[in-house]
């Protein structure tokens, strides 16, 4: 089983920490880390790689800031191609950052699985985008992680 985590943010990397290590013991999980360089900082990165003792992303989409439209869309228009070579399972997302919703989005046009992780949370506050990617994103999943 092909499965791709997603990782934006840096509090996304230690919520993904310890899937990544889990997945050793299971031979028939193939892994593939993608950044989309959300919130990117070398120093800072190589650091949460480190202390965290998970390997460097396998991806990095590079993405950078920019308005919540302009992020969303990078992100989409340069992780569809990472599907379709690499073609996954499923995909696992974190959190509520605009690489979630964005990257659900994209896998779930193309008909893979979208599993998210930090499922579930709702502050009921439209005005926050965060929470509009939380609901979209489980309404999106195909499995749900609280």
């Amino acid at each position: 089983m092909v499965l791709i985590n997603v990782c934006g943010a840096r509090p996304n990397f230690m919520k993904i920490a310890p899937l990544m290590r889990a997945y050793q013991a299971h031979p028939t999980i193939r892994p593939l880390l993608v950044h989309t360089g959300q919130h990117y900082d070398e120093r800072m990165s190589r650091l949460f790689f480190d202390e965290l003792q998970i390997p460097r992303p396998d991806i990095n989409l590079e993405v950078g800031s920019g308005s919540h439209a302009q992020q969303t869309a990078a992100i989409m228009q340069r992780f569809e191609p990472v599907l379709i070579e690499h073609k996954p399972d499923a995909i696992l997302v974190v959190g509520d950052v605009n690489s979630t919703i964005a990257c659900a989005l994209v896998a779930g046009k193309l008909g893979i699985a979208v599993f998210h992780v930090e499922a579930g949370l709702r502050s009921f506050d439209r005005t926050m985008p965060e929470e509009i990617n939380r609901v979209l994103t489980d309404a999106i999943s195909d499995l749900l992680f609280v």
